[in-house]
């Protein structure tokens, strides 16, 4: 154990790794990763949720934040020593006296300071630190001192007490003082000594240790196999490369010589046709020639001869010409052009290429999977390959290794959306844009082979991609829906008008999973707070804003003196509530118990109905639905713009009703008379119109996997969109 910790006593272990100096106040993140508690606190006000600086784990805080992590000792103990042995060296004065520099000197582990002899003395005489455990300097330097050096933990609350009971039931180490008063024996409380607590602890701990070092062997076993692996890359790759080129080299060798006999073919036929078609030539080249010498004789004996001469000649020409004339003559050639004939066309030979060579990897085909997640139309789609190795394990390939083919329901060809993407070891996305809804044709290849299953149908849905309800007061079927919320588990929560009720629906499948009625005339707004509870508020008579437990069981009924009209509710991360005061023109700030903080909006709203909450931004954003515009605050009920103006056009309201906003600070917005859902900027310029709800659209929530849930009041449905 000495040479433990004798190991650890360096500044590289007892150094931050976040400021780079010692440790201060050391806490333990549950990784086992140890950091300054100051530092710890300032790297969570940077992000949310908190990593882990070092190995990038997601941490939960407990309630108490940074403070409520476990303090780390071991370190504190070797600071302490360090402290200690320092102070002990020949130059430092005592820490209580302030001289005696050159003095042997002692360290109290109850006190944690370093004294002189005198002061040593004194302080063992002193009745209240007489039972001090007081080190020696020639144990300070003895090799085994740091393994006995430990300071003592005093209790929080009783600060002349050290802990020596660990109470089991609240797993918590309390001192004599807290046994008596907050941790007295009994049913709720088992205070122990800690020393056989902590032996037993040990003892789980060292059966912890005896499998954490087989464990480790494996996994260096596994970096070794991988660390040969990447020393084979090279070689492979060399070996594989003059494969290629030695194989396409034959390729080419082939094509060139069959390119050569080719040539040679058309040199050969093109002398035999020429000698051919020269014979042919010089025979009607002579019987030319003589039919133009009768020709040129007849011709001068009918224009220059005389009478007696065309008697005397005119019966051999005339037999001559007509035997001429007569004479049977083959004119055609007997030849047609010849052509290079293409057996395998350039095209067939580019779809065929493939089939000339590839990579082998160790993907076993027959164990890859594909995982097709939903399709809608207008949006890019995913689908997952998982390549697999033959103990069906995920292993990595070359992308050029994984080919697709997509074709729409009319068999046109779909072009993929990119290159498949290697997420994650052997985890390949496939994205495509489906343009129409219908059944498509996916094809999936590794190696040119196809993966079980494909061809694979995949179904692209249109928006909306599902429909809830219907206008009836049964299970799963919706009257008058209004506000909507997700709840802590992702499901769609809706307010009925009509059947005084909330029902909660699976937001994948559409089923309805529980309901529960609600007080009120006229139930309207909805919101789920942190802890998964219900806010609704409803108008009309016996108006309010009621809380409800997740179970659906009525909590609280808040009905303060500024509330007349409550309509559409926001409930903030700390519990405070934001409520649409539609005949009040304005919105009220409450705090978690329903008592006003102030009014929002006065002067400026002429008929709020929706607000929702953008609390990155401190802003709060209203729909307006007179003045058909959307307000813009922020929590101190300052106004910081308005945007929008009554039309059909883009960026303009008809009624303006749901308001919420995206993970980008993108403002949605839901008309009521056209059902038109419209997107804007974090600063109210318009981008674009994202879907049509059929029907006149209420209340419109975000789910956390990117669709929007839209209530239509008149249509009592909820829409589902897909939300780009």
């Amino acid at each position: 154990m000495a040479s433990k910790m004798a190991s650890d006593f360096d500044d590289q272990f007892l150094t931050c790794p976040v400021c780079m100096l010692h440790f201060r106040d050391p806490r333990i993140l549950p990784c086992l990763h140890t950091f300054c508690r100051e530092c710890l606190q300032e790297w969570a006000t940077k992000q949310q949720p908190l990593e882990c600086p070092t190995c990038r784990t997601q941490v939960s805080l407990p309630d108490q934040g940074v403070d409520g992590l476990r303090t780390n000792f071991y370190v504190n103990n070797l600071l302490d020593f360090a402290a200690a042995k320092k102070g002990a060296e020949p130059g430092v004065p005592c820490q209580v006296c302030k001289g005696n520099v050159e003095g042997s000197k002692s360290w109290c582990a109850d006190c944690a300071i370093l004294m002189c002899e005198s002061c040593t003395l004194l302080h063992r005489n002193f009745p209240c630190s007489k039972d001090h455990e007081v080190t020696p300097e020639e144990t300070l330097k003895a090799e085994e001192a740091i393994s006995k050096f430990h300071r003592k933990r005093h209790c929080d609350k009783h600060k002349n007490q050290e802990l020596v009971f660990y109470c089991e039931s609240c797993n918590a180490l309390v001192c004599t003082a807290c046994t008596v008063v907050d941790h007295r024996p009994g049913k709720d409380h088992n205070p122990v000594e800690i020393p056989s607590v902590a032996q037993k602890k040990k003892e789980t701990l060292r059966g912890l240790l005896q499998g954490i070092d087989p464990r480790l062997n494996e996994i260096q076993a596994s970096i070794k196999e991988i660390d040969r692996k990447i020393s084979n890359l090279a070689p492979s790759k060399e070996v594989a490369t003059d494969q290629v080129k030695a194989y396409f080299g034959q390729l080419i060798d082939l094509l060139q010589k069959r390119e050569k006999e080719i040539l040679s073919q058309i040199d050969d036929q093109c002398r035999a046709d020429g000698k051919v078609l020269q014979t042919k030539k010089e025979a009607i080249e002579f019987e030319l020639a003589g039919l133009t010498s009768a020709r040129t004789f007849c011709q001068q004996a009918v224009e220059h001869g005389s009478d007696v001469h065309i008697l005397e000649v005119g019966n051999q020409v005339q037999t001559r010409i007509e035997t001429l004339l007569a004479k049977q003559l083959d004119l055609e050639s007997d030849w047609s052009e010849f052509r290079f004939v293409e057996n395998t066309t350039v095209v067939d030979f580019k779809k065929n290429i493939q089939a000339l060579g590839g990579v082998k990897t160790d993907v076993d085909i027959s164990k890859c999977k594909v995982v097709i997640k939903p399709a809608v139309e207008g949006f890019e789609c995913i689908t997952e390959l998982t390549t697999m190795n033959k103990e069906g394990r995920p292993c990595v390939t070359s992308n050029k290794a994984v080919t697709i083919n997509m074709k729409a329901p009319s068999g046109k060809n779909v072009p993929p959306h990119g290159q498949p993407q290697l997420k994650s070891g052997g985890v390949w996305e496939i994205s495509y844009l489906p343009k129409v809804a219908g059944i498509y044709r996916l094809q999936v290849k590794v190696n040119l082979q196809q993966v079980p299953g494909s061809p694979f149908d995949v179904e692209v849905k249109g928006n909306p991609v599902l429909t809830i309800g219907q206008k009836v007061a049964g299970v799963g079927e919706l009257g008058g829906p209004a506000g909507v919320a997700v709840d802590k588990d992702g499901a769609i929560a809706v307010v009925e008008r009509q059947n005084k009720r909330v029902q909660i629906f699976n937001a994948d499948t559409g089923q309805s999973l529980r309901n529960f009625p609600v007080e009120g005339e006229k139930p309207f707004g909805i919101d789920v707070d942190s802890s998964g509870a219900f806010f609704v508020t409803s108008w009309g008579e016996d108006f309010g804003l009621r809380h409800y437990s997740k179970e659906g069981r009525l909590l609280d009924t808040y009905k303060p003196d500024c509330m007349r009209c409550p309509h559409g509710l926001t409930v903030l991360k700390d519990g405070r509530m934001v409520v649409a005061e539609p005949t009040q023109n304005t919105c009220l700030l409450l705090q978690p118990d329903g008592s006003l903080i102030r009014e929002i909006g006065k002067g400026k709203l002429h008929s709020p109905v929706f607000v929702s909450a953008d609390e990155k931004r401190d802003v709060l954003f209203v729909t307006d639905f007179s003045a058909h515009k959307v307000f813009a605050f922020d929590l101190d009920g300052n106004f910081i713009f308005d945007f929008g103006r009554q039309g059909d056009s883009d960026g303009e309201f008809q009624t303006p009703y749901g308001v919420t906003t995206d993970p980008a600070g993108n403002i949605i917005v839901l008309n009521d008379d056209d059902g038109r859902v419209q997107v804007f900027g974090p600063d109210g310029k318009f981008i674009r119109t994202a879907v049509t709800v059929k029907g006149s659209g209420t209340g419109i929530v975000l789910t956390p996997d990117g669709y929007i849930a839209v209530t239509c009041f008149k249509g009592h449905c909820i829409e589902m969109c897909r939300y780009k």
